[in-house]
Order: structure tokens, then C-alpha cells, then sequence
């Protein structure tokens, strides 16, 4: 039945679906411009400030907005934020995430996820783990606030790049509640719950979750991606503050996605190597090659928790007081099939050996699982099985004493924190595989025989670190007049890292830190209101990014001191706003310059330190007409520069587009009934990039198109159906990171029908 549902939707059978209960129709009336929007990301104590009275770049993500979006990640819904490259690719977790011109080879090292603005996890990046794979995106959240740069370098965690602040939504006085399904062309089976109301005078709840199955939108042919999230979050106001805690467990996992082989013509953005002729895998790690079976169904994600507490009081008339605390304990564990060097054609290698010296041939190759003689039309390809157990927990606390007179606003807040990771390694397990959906283990050459250890390098580790950090900060803000309003802030940091790291995983520590550094940011901005409707603001920062465990190990030794290994981030932001009855607009003019970055071809291999600059300009514009008719449109055109670097200079950063805009028009109609609907689709536009900062891989531009309707069936029935990447656009996000030579790449996902049926009451 749910097969024949899709089918009839697609062919157009079912032409409006989605909901007032995802997302209402709106009026001319009900339009609230954005500029007069509430955020409390950037502000000195948490507090509420008016988006037209923010002295830095800050978007708004409503719930509805991300009903639309219907993103399949937490990284994919970044995309919505002006300033943001992000490479969603990878699946449910493993995402890349680029800051307007900050440098970077992967993961995401310059930003921060906050929930109910606390970050979830002080470091941006650990190897094989950023904050976008500790969160899922649920019914449970109101709104996400986007700050790039801006006053976070001093509060906070001091995070110079992007902070997303994911907010739960909370109690009132009334019930209400939605249970939503959700099916898709990719077997997707998702049952949605949220429900929220008052415990007493003064004393509100909300909870809900989610349980999720699929194969995966690249069909590996078992249950890929599974998982269920749970949270709570209660409110208690007083007569002089409020307390909040909230509790959220996930348990979520998918395939981890990677390159695939460009030089196979069967080989499309619907591909995965993973299938049921490879699932089980035998991993072999430290010097006695010890053997552990892995099912790489459990693929890469998140099973732990993240809770968290906020506290504000009001002293007096002038004086405040908010604590914001937050604890994230779990495992966040990566296994994955990756690619190592490109694919081979097998009549080539047996007429040439020289094609891959490492295939050497011993016998007529056969697939290992159904001893089916391999034709020489097929491509063989090493894949490892990589595992990384990671086991890891933080603790942060935020305090912040809050004065507020006539004429200024002063801050003083202590922000503590402490990250502990232990983790066992296990990269390399290379072996020849059929290049092909579910490809099977070769037979017939040399390094895939029982007991040899591998067909390529490995690199074992294992590891357990711990990090501290206390910092000072302190903003003042003083009101020139009505108008105009200037703020200072700075920042004193304390950062100590201990590291013990066993390479080879034989009971020998090879490498071993003990760190303690001291760093003072600071921050400047100006904000003058012309008139109600438009306002100017200026800001100039300077920031750092603190070493964490992986940057000692990778860059062991090779610089003097752990001085060397911070990052100092200088930027400034000149922008504009407006705001009309319907239309509203930000322009954002930024620059920096970030020096002491690193990059690493793959763990293990020596680091590559450089300074990037690039100076830039966002785009953030919001447009309705009474007819029904809306357009949001962002977009970030961009340049940058290697400036200093071993052998890059002049050369662009990798792996960011010069220009990028996406463009998402949406028009809301009445039926008959009184029923209403929403008919809105996007296009984003992504121009080539360099997949290296050598800048010899090029990845080309492309388009992207999707479409969605909303249903409002009834007062309380919604119904919604979005079309992903409609004309099955195969661009690339990335070449191969670990080799660039290898003709390998990571397409974007591929087109997909997703079809949720909604009751609210």
C-alpha cells in the first residue's frame, strides 16, 4: 500500500499534500518581519534582544522553515544559513561543515551546537566526529539561531566561526500535541511524537521523539539507518526568574557514505559499496593482528545523552544573575568501507600489472560469497574497514551577572568546561573488492589471502585524553542614544590538555601531552538604528581556536610548543538591515584572516600549516505578497586566499565555493472546505570548487531543485510531500581527501520521495 501511495504522489495523483499542523499559511497580516524577531544567540547573557537591536549577523530557522526544508541531517539543515557551506553527503553523521572563508580539510573545526544555548560539546571537531553527529533534528525543536562570528569569540565556548542555537519548544497553559508518520521511496519507516501542557501553576512540560527505519537513501539492502531519540524538557517560572531542565537520549546510526569511483561508468550518486555480500567484515588490529568481526550495518552515529539545566534570577531592579549548564556523556563510534587509491579495470590489471602494483594476481579472481568468475568488464577497488570506538564526555557551565542601568549594560561571566575522550583505532584493513552496489571480496590476489594483514597501510591507536578549560569574559555596552549603541567585549581562557596516545596499540605510549596556555580575545561592534525600519552595525573581533587531542597527535613534534598550534581568527562584519511591511534583507560584508591552520591528508600522515584570508559578502532576503506568494533567497559570494603555506600560496582555500544562493519561492492557495496549502520548492546554486589546496582537482558547479506541498486536510490532519534533488543533480561535495590523485568523489544524495502524514491536536 505504501508503495502504490508513493507511486500515485509521484506521477501526480496526489497533487497537494503538507499541513497546517507542519506549517501554516500566511497573511499578509500574520507576516512578522525578521528583523523584529526575538534572538538570544550572541547576546551577553542569554538574554532577549530584538534582531534590528543585534550588532552581528544572526538568521532565524522557524519550526516551519525547517518543516520545508525537511532535512535529512542536522548538517543538511545548515544549508538554510547564509555564511555556510555544508557537505551533508555523508549521511546522518559525519558531516563537513565550512564557515564563510575559514579554512578547513573536513569535519567541522570552527563550529559550535548549542541547545538551549549551551554547547553540547566544547571541541568543534575530533577526528571522525563534529557536533552536527551528537544532534537530530525532531518535532521537539521551536527554532535554530544562526550566528556567524559576531561577539561569540568571548562568551560562551569562544567560538570565532558559526554557533547554531537549537531551542526546545516549551509548555503553556494549554495540551496540545502531534504525532506525525513519515514514508519514502527508500523504505523510510518514522513515526514522529510531541506533546507539551502545564503540570501546575507556573509549571510546564514538553516531550516527545522519534523511532526511525530505512535501507538508506542509497539502498545498501538491509536496515542501514536506524534509530530513536527522546526528549524532555520542563519549565518552572517564579516571581523573580526561571528554571529549566531538559534530558535528551539518542540512539541513532547510518552508513557512513565516501567517495566513489568517477571512473566507472555504471557507478552513479545512487551507489554504495555496502551491501550484503560485504556486510560482515573481520577487522585485524595491534601487532599480534587481532581479529574482531564488525557488522557494518552499525555504521556512524550517536548513542548517548545530552542534559542540561538554565537558571536565571533577578536580583534586583538593576542586577541579574543566568547559569546555563550542560553535560553530554556517549559513544559516537564510526565503521565504514573506505576507498583506497581508485578503481582498476580488471582486463587492464591482467594485461598490465603495472596498472596497481598492489593486486598482485595468484589465481583466477572470483567473487569470494558466490565464487562467480569476475568478468573483465568489472573494476576491483581496496576499501578498508575503518572502526574508531570513541567514547566520550564533556561538562560546561556558563555563569553570567548581568548589571543594566540607563545608559549601559555591563556583563561579567565565567564560562568552565571539561572534555574527556578515550578511543580505540582501528584504520587500514584494506582489501580488493568488486566496485559495485553490495560488491563481494575478491579472490585470487595475494594481500586479500587469509592472515595477511592488509592490502595497504593501517594505523592503530589507542587513546584517552582530557581537556579543561576556564575563561573570564566581560561586555559593556553603553547607548550613545536612542539609536546608536556600542558594545566592547574580551575574554582571558585557560586551556589544558593531558594526551596519552599508544600507536600500534601494544602497550607502548608514543606520544604524550601535557599543555597549558593562556589566550585573550577581544570584540568591538557598533549598531545604529536608521529610523524603525533599517540599521547598520560594524564589528571587528579577534578569536582563537585552542588545540584539542588530534591536533598534538597529528602534528606531534613538529612544532615548538603548543604556541604553534593555536589558531588566532581576526575578522570583521560591516552590515546592513532592513525591514518592511513585506519584505526584510541583511547584508553582510565580512572579512578575516585565520593563521596557524592545519591540515592532515588522513590520520597518521604529517600536518600542513598555513594562514587562509577571504573577505566576502552574505545574502539574507525574505519577500511576500498578499496574493500568497513568498521568496526567502540567501547566498554568500566569497574569495579566498592561501596565504602563507609550504607550497600553496595564492591559492584558494579547498573545498569552498565562490558563490553559492539558494533561492526558495513558495505560494500559499485555499481549496475547497476552507482547506489551505503551500506549494514552494527551492533552487540552490553551487559554484566549482578546488577539491585541494594544491588546487588540482577541480569539482565542478551545479544546480540542485526540490519541491514540496503542504496539505492542510482538516483543522487537525496535515499531509506533506517533498521531492529532493527532482532532476537527480550528480554534483560533487568532495573529491578524495585522503588521495587526491585517486579519480574518486562524493556525490550529493540522490533524488528521493518522502511522503508524512501529520495529526496535531
Amino acid at each position: 500500500m505504501k508503495k502504490n501511495l508513493l507511486s500515485l504522489a509521484i506521477h501526480g495523483a496526489v497533487v497537494c499534500l503538507s499541513s497546517a499542523a507542519f506549517a501554516q499559511s500566511v497573511s499578509e497580516a500574520e507576516f512578522i518581519a525578521t528583523l523584529e524577531e526575538i534572538v538570544v544567540t550572541g547576546t551577553a547573557n542569554g538574554g532577549e534582544m530584538r534582531k534590528l537591536d543585534a550588532s552581528f549577523a544572526i538568521t532565524n530557522v522557524s519550526g516551519e522553515d525547517i518543516t520545508k526544508f525537511s532535512p535529512k541531517s542536522t548538517a543538511d539543515l545548515l544549508k538554510s544559513i547564509p555564511g555556510v557551506w555544508a557537505e551533508s553527503s555523508g549521511g546522518v553523521a559525519g558531516a563537513n561543515v565550512f564557515v564563510r572563508g575559514f579554512p578547513s580539510g573536513g569535519d567541522a573545526p570552527f563550529y559550535t551546537l548549542e541547545l538551549e544555548g549551551a554547547p553540547i560539546f566544547p571541541p568543534a571537531t575530533l577526528s571522525f566526529l563534529e557536533n552536527t553527529s551528537l544532534f537530530r533534528v525532531d518535532e521537539t525543536i521551536e527554532r535554530v539561531e544562526g550566528l556567524r562570528g559576531g561577539p561569540q569569540s568571548v562568551q560562551d565556548n569562544g567560538q570565532p566561526g558559526l554557533t547554531t542555537n537549537f531551542l526546545l519548544k516549551k509548555g503553556s497553559e494549554e495540551t496540545e500535541g502531534l504525532l506525525k508518520y513519515s514514508t519514502s521511496d527508500y523504505d523510510l519507516q518514522r513515526f514522529d511524537g510531541m506533546v507539551s501542557g502545564e503540570l501546575g501553576d507556573g509549571f510546564y512540560y514538553m516531550m516527545g521523539g522519534y523511532i526511525s527505519t530505512s535501507t538508506g537513501i542509497r539502498d545498501a539492502g538491509y536496515s542501514s539507518e536506524e534509530g530513536n531519540q527522546f526528549t524532555i524538557n520542563i519549565n518552572k517560572d517564579f516571581d523573580q526568574g526561571s528554571l529549566s531542565f531538559y534530558h535528551r537520549a539518542t540512539d541513532d546510526h547510518g552508513t557512513w557514505y565516501l567517495p566513489s569511483a568517477l571512473n566507472v561508468d555504471s557507478i552513479d550518486n545512487a551507489y554504495t559499496q555496502h551491501g550484503t555480500l560485504n556486510r560482515q567484515r573481520v577487522i585485524q588490529y595491534g601487532p599480534n593482528n587481532e581479529e574482531r568481526s564488525v557488522d557494518l550495518a552499525d555504521g556512524r552515529g550517536w548513542d548517548g545523552s545530552v542534559t542540561g539545566a538554565v537558571f536565571e534570577l533577578e536580583i534586583s531592579d538593576n542586577w541579574s544573575l543566568s547559569n546555563s549548564l550542560n553535560f553530554t556523556s556517549g559513544d559516537a563510534d564510526t565503521l565504514g568501507f573506505v576507498p583506497n587509491g581508485g578503481a582498476v579495470n580488471v582486463a587492464a590489471l591482467l594485461a598490465d600489472a603495472s596498472v596497481d602494483s598492489g593486486a598482485v594476481i595468484t589465481g583466477l579472481l572470483t567473487g569470494a560469497v558466490t565464487g562467480a568468475a569476475i568478468s573483465g568488464d568489472a573494476y576491483i577497488q581496496q576499501f578498508g574497514t575503518w572502526e574508531v570506538l570513541k567514547q566520550i564526555e564533556s561538562f560546561t557551565n556558563n555563569m553570567a551577572l548581568e548589571g543594566s542601568f540607563d545608559s549601559f549594560d555591563i556583563v561579567l561571566g565565567y564560562y568552565a568546561a571539561s572534555t574527556s575522550t578515550d578511543e580505540q583505532w582501528s584504520l587500514g584493513n584494506h582489501e580488493y573488492f568488486v566496485v559495485g552496489s553490495g560488491g563481494e571480496l575478491v579472490n585470487g590476489i595475494a594481500c586479500n589471502e587469509p592472515g595477511i594483514d592488509s592490502c595497504g597501510w593501517n594505523y592503530d591507536i589507542d587513546a584517552v585524553g582530557d581537556a579543561k578549560d576556564n575563561a573570564f569574559y566581560s561586555v559593556l555596552t553603553y547607548r550613545v542614544s536612542g539609536d546608536v549603541s556600542i558594545d566592547f567585549g574580551v575574554r582571558s581562557e585557560n586551556h589544558e590538555v593531558q594526551y596519552t596516545v599508544d600507536e600500534g596499540r601494544d602497550g607502548i605510549i608514543t606520544k604524550s601531552v601535557d599543555y597549558d596556555e593562556s589566550e585573550t580575545s577581544y570584540t568591538a561592534g557598533a549598531n545604529w538604528a536608521i529610523g524603525e525600519n533599517q540599521g547598520v552595525f560594524a564589528r571587528v573581533s579577534q578569536g582563537f581556536k585552542f588545540p584539542y587531542f588530534d591536533d598534538f597527535r597529528d602534528n606531534y613534534g613538529a612544532f615548538e610548543g603548543g604556541d604553534d598550534l593555536v589558531k588566532e581568527v581576526t575578522q570583521f562584519e560591516l552590515g546592513y538591515k532592513a525591514s518592511y511591511d513585506n519584505l526584510s534583507a541583511y547584508l553582510t560584508f565580512f572579512g578575516n584572516e585565520v593563521k596557524g591552520d592545519s591540515f592532515v591528508a588522513r590520520p597518521g600522515a604529517p600536518a600542513e600549516n598555513f594562514t587562509n584570508e577571504a573577505y566576502g559578502v552574505e545574502i539574507d532576503v525574505r519577500w511576500m505578497h498578499e496574493s500568497g506568494l513568498s521568496m526567502v533567497v540567501n547566498g554568500t559570494i566569497q574569495e579566498t586566499e592561501i596565504t602563507e603555506s609550504p607550497t600553496d600560496n595564492g591559492n584558494e582555500s579547498q573545498r569552498q565555493p565562490g558563490f553559492q544562493l539558494r533561492i526558495a519561492p513558495s505560494y500559499d492557495f485555499q481549496l475547497a472546505n476552507n482547506m489551505e496549502g503551500t506549494v514552494y520548492g527551492s533552487v540552490s546554486i553551487v559554484d566549482d570548487r578546488y577539491a585541494n589546496n594544491a588546487n588540482s582537482v577541480v569539482l565542478p558547479s551545479y544546480e540542485k531543485f526540490d519541491l514540496g506541498v503542504i496539505l492542510n486536510a482538516s483543522e487537525n490532519v496535515a499531509l506533506q510531500l517533498v521531492l529532493d534533488n527532482l532532476t537527480d543533480e550528480e554534483g560533487l561535495t568532495e573529491g578524495d581527501p585522503r588521495n587526491a590523485a585517486a579519480p574518486n568523489g562524493r556525490y550529493i544524495l540522490p533524488k528521493n520521495v518522502k511522503l508524512s502524514v501529520a495529526y496535531a491536536f
